[in-house]
């Protein structure tokens, strides 16, 4: 069964086509960095408007990278949700469309689930059961996964998502937009020490977490660092709304040692619940995925924790963490196979949870 996967929940456009037999045929992603990086952040109205001008090229491209005509398709998956919701809606109506006119049957996908299921396009996938945390720029959970579709939320985020908190504290140290990845590259030359973070609610039980504190706590030592500028002495002029600018400048040294050892706190945060998840539920698998699993230094300090549990460590390739449309396609074919489709309607969840999916033995 080949199937055609579209994804457009957020800021990336992405196509791919999946084969149960051959594996992934093809993928194409359009990433909109460029038009939102002037604002700092998802404009939700530009994103599901480029959506619409980039997706048919897309789907027109993969079809030929797989040398595919229409008529070879034997399913449509798109991501129906969680997202944005216009952005979603392009999506869904171009996967009802398609489906429509070619006569397949189409097939809405948890946005989170395609993530959870990234790690099955590799050479060497998970097996079932496994642990998965889930990493990205809106969710970071903890999830028990006894197969497809049949997953049990073992702790989620109280505030920030992980991803959440890099990109903000990538913009308070002046990081060009997407300030998450730009943080990571940063940190590479921080040196370990200088700063220390705290690990927020690893010193009670339970699998939640929280990332406004450490959030804040960046926030603090960034102002206690700050140096006057050459020539900007003083307390600053007055700014447009009344407040006086802050004139002063962090060296770029202190800017990389802050941030390694942000980066440092949430890995060390995010072992901590996974050891406890992993002995919790007495699973010796521990899949990563979302766009945060790509961080390296996150994956050399689960890697750790998972050897000392005896246990393994999976993970998507980068290109495979972060939306993409091979993860829809995989996900799609695998519920479309087992014989689930949509009805007529066209539907966009902006909220959705992961344990209302149906299992796949159902």
């Amino acid at each position: 069964m080949k199937v055609l996967g579209i994804e457009t929940s957020c800021d990336e456009t992405g196509i791919a086509i999946y084969d149960s037999d051959a594996g992934l045929l093809a993928d194409a992603l359009y990433s909109q960095i460029e038009i939102h990086a002037k604002y700092g952040g998802v404009i939700p109205e530009l994103a599901s408007r480029d959506h619409i001008r980039k997706a048919l090229p897309l789907i027109s491209q993969v079809l030929a990278q797989a040398q595919l005509k229409p008529e070879d398709i034997d399913g449509v998956a798109y991501t129906a949700g969680p997202g944005l919701v216009g952005a979603l809606l392009v999506g869904a109506s171009i996967g009802r469309a398609l489906g429509m006119g070619w006569g397949v049957p189409t097939l809405g996908i948890h946005h989170m689930e395609g993530h959870l299921l990234a790690p099955m396009l590799e050479d060497t996938p998970p097996e079932f059961p496994f642990v998965a945390l889930l990493v990205s720029g809106g969710h970071t959970q903890l999830v028990k996964v006894m197969g497809i579709g049949e997953y049990t939320l073992l702790g989620e985020s109280l505030d920030d998502a992980a991803g959440e908190a890099f990109d903000k504290v990538g913009k308070m140290l002046g990081l060009e937009y997407p300030g998450g990845p730009n943080l990571a590259k940063l940190a590479e030359k921080g040196i370990p020490g200088r700063f220390s973070f705290p690990r927020p609610m690893t010193n009670r039980p339970g699998l939640d977490f929280s990332f406004s504190g450490l959030k804040t706590s960046v926030r603090n030592t960034i102002a206690q660092c700050r140096e006057p500028a050459e020539g900007k002495q003083g307390e600053g002029e007055q700014g447009p709304i009344g407040e006086k600018e802050d004139r002063r400048v962090l060296d770029q040294q202190t800017k990389a040692d802050i941030a390694q050892a942000f980066e440092d706190a949430v890995a060390s945060t995010l072992a901590i619940k996974c050891r406890r998840a992993l002995q919790q539920t007495g699973f010796k698998t521990l899949v990563i995925a979302g766009g945060v699993s790509a961080n390296l230094h996150l994956r050399s300090v689960l890697e750790a924790t998972v050897q000392k549990l005896d246990s393994k460590l999976f993970y998507a390739q980068p290109k495979y963490c972060t939306d993409n449309g091979a993860m829809i396609a995989y996900a799609g074919c695998q519920r479309i196979q087992a014989g689930q489709r949509d009805d007529l309607a066209i539907r966009a969840q902006p909220r959705w949870s992961l344990e209302t999916l149906t299992p796949l033995n159902r």
